[in-house]
């Protein structure tokens, strides 16, 4: 990890995709503000991809009826930032089954994905490069 919280994807810094990663603690991720500073670090940064641990997202943003989802994703894919929401989910997934669809539906694309870990991260990275 680079000292300004954003890692070099690509094996020998060949690529310039760049992923910025939150670290588990800190502020909640729950308004478009939030979205807003997340985006001007991204471009300051020259990041790619914005990875959030589950723990740094508002609850509301895994109830699909508060719209949080839905106006973070779209801002971040308006300004061309993708999303890796990193963390296990299950549990909003078991209680709601839009949430699933959504989930199902985004990691098929290349703007927002739920993935467990780090380790799944890399590899959808690696797979989304080799496209």
């Amino acid at each position: 990890m680079n000292n300004d919280g954003t890692t070099d994807s690509a094996e020998n810094g060949t690529d310039d995709f760049r992923v910025m990663h939150l670290e588990a603690n800190g502020p909640l991720v729950s308004t478009s503000d939030d979205t807003s500073d997340l985006i001007s670090n991204a471009w300051i940064n020259h990041v790619s991809l914005i990875a959030i641990p589950v723990a740094r997202l508002d609850p509301l943003f895994f109830d699909l009826s508060s719209l949080l989802a839905g106006e973070i994703t779209q801002k971040l894919v308006n300004y061309q930032v993708k999303l890796a929401v990193i963390g296990d989910i299950s549990e909003f997934v078991a209680a709601s089954t839009a949430l699933g669809d959504f989930v199902w539906e985004s990691n098929r694309g290349e703007h927002v994905w739920f993935l467990p870990n780090e380790t799944a991260l890399e590899t959808k990275l690696a797979a989304s490069r080799g496209r």
